[in-house]
């Protein structure tokens, strides 16, 4: 058995040896012959480990090679890629949650291409303060004294624990001790943070009074967290923030809430109803509120926090700061999209125009969507309503009445075929599935996303 093992390991081909093949070629050119190397390196090294395990007693070339040329195509592609989303979720996490404005955009691509004033003063000649390009924006259309930019929310809702809070009590709803996508745990962030969590009421009904009865000497601050895409429907209460804000007016201590979504305009034009907006927070009296930049707001990832001057000042003399801090990107794309709130063209904002969608709208889009399909491909397709959403953890029992293209596929092709199909694609489309029919929701497609689904349709019915 041993004298066998040693024999296959002696048939492994040499790496100069498959250097020596002609496809290899082009993927040197891409990747770099170093690293078409490390990857003939690994794969040879795996089956290596296979022969000495007993669980390949062969070397099939061919089957290496398929190995090794699927390796190569994987990374000779961009990782991060353009997709398209077909899903009806506006604030899609995993695709990436809102699209950038077109301004936002190109203010992006000159920064970024460009040296610009990031921390540099034009007025005074001098160094200057990164926060100083939003802080007046974030302020004027938040109604508070003073605001900060960091990295996301979890960042500002760390840096204002830690900064305000470590050592020290802070009070928190035990219905609010949310868990919400990636693992981010209010329970976990309090405790990194240093400060000590104090649960008050229960999971369903929390009273002013629950709040009033655990303040002690050592608590410094009451919490407020949004519960993302988690309700308590039926026998529920909780105090206003009104009444939270008089409480710590009252005992002298800070009011935070995390708002998560950061709504800036008033949603309930576009039918939607109970999310607060960061302005209603501070006009209630909350001290603090954070909130995220790509979520309803419509601009990039970065984390928002705004509310009392003499609190704000405290957060940005505090050392975790530079850890957080936002680069000139993401910087210049919420410049631009707080801008396009203040100039009354929050249109523009992607994702602010797909919720402003009317089922008409929809409609129209749909049948557009479906002729195209036909004429490229011949497929069978259908119109069909659709319930779309709005994501990102806001309004989770609302759906959004939207329209669809069905594509009812031939018995041939199954659901997961058909869907890995389309994501293989030059741009990945990314849709839905259900008894043998793929669903295209039209809400979220973009500009020219029609003539890419209906080639991807055509490529998956030829078979191609």
């Amino acid at each position: 058995m041993r004298e066998a093992i040693r024999d296959l390991l002696r048939d492994l081909p040499s790496m100069d040896e498959l250097l020596q093949r002609p496809w290899t070629l082009e993927f040197q050119s891409i990747l770099g012959r170093d690293a078409v190397k490390s990857i003939f390196a690994d794969v040879i090294g795996e089956l290596r480990n296979e022969i000495i395990q007993g669980r390949s007693s062969s070397i099939e070339i061919e089957n290496l090679e398929t190995v090794v040329l699927g390796r190569l195509g994987h990374y000779a592609r961009k990782s991060l890629r353009r997709v398209i989303n077909a899903t009806g979720v506006v604030v899609h996490t995993n695709l990436g949650r809102s699209c950038l404005s077109e301004s936002a955009v190109q203010n992006v691509a000159e920064i970024a291409g460009r040296y610009s004033n990031l921390e540099y003063d034009l007025d005074e000649g001098g160094r200057g303060h990164r926060n100083a390009h939003v802080e007046w924006l974030l302020s004027i259309l938040t109604g508070a004294d003073a605001a900060l930019a960091v990295n996301n929310n979890a960042g500002a809702v760390l840096l204002c624990l830690a900064a305000l809070g470590k050592g020290m009590e802070v009070i928190v709803s035990r219905g609010e001790l949310v868990e919400i996508g990636g693992s981010f745990r209010i329970p976990d962030i309090m405790d990194f943070s240093g400060a000590v969590m104090k649960e008050v009421g229960t999971t369903n009904r929390t009273h002013i009074e629950d709040y009033e009865r655990a303040i002690t000497p050592r608590t410094r601050m009451l919490l407020k967290v949004h519960p993302s895409n988690y309700r308590v429907v039926g026998f529920h209460s909780a105090p206003s923030r009104e009444e939270l804000a008089r409480l710590v007016r009252e005992k002298d201590l800070v009011l935070m809430e995390d708002l998560g979504s950061g709504v800036i305009a008033d949603l309930s034009v576009f039918g939607l109803s109970g999310e607060p907006t960061v302005k209603n927070c501070i006009e209630a009296g909350v001290d603090l509120v954070t909130f995220s930049g790509d979520k309803l707001l419509g601009g990039p990832q970065l984390g928002a926090v705004v509310g009392r001057k003499q609190l704000i000042a405290k957060l940005r003399e505090f050392p975790l700061l530079r850890a957080l801090r936002v680069d000139k990107m993401t910087l210049a794309a919420f410049e631009t999209t707080m801008r396009l709130y203040l100039e009354g063209r929050a249109d523009e904002i992607p994702t602010l125009r797909m919720l402003m969608f009317s089922p008409d709208d929809l409609l129209k889009r749909a049948k557009s969507l479906a002729r195209k399909i036909r004429k490229e491909s011949g497929g069978d397709v259908s119109v069909i309503e659709t319930p779309d959403a709005v994501g990102g953890g806001a309004f989770p029992a609302t759906d959004l009445p939207g329209y669809g293209v069905v594509l009812t596929l031939p018995s041939r092709i199954s659901d997961g075929t058909a869907l890995k199909s389309l994501r293989g694609g030059p741009v990945p489309i990314v849709a839905s599935a259900r008894a043998g029919a793929v669903i295209f929701h039209t809400r979220t497609l973009l500009d020219g996303d029609d003539i890419i689904i209906a080639r991807g349709v055509r490529a998956l019915l030829e078979g191609e």
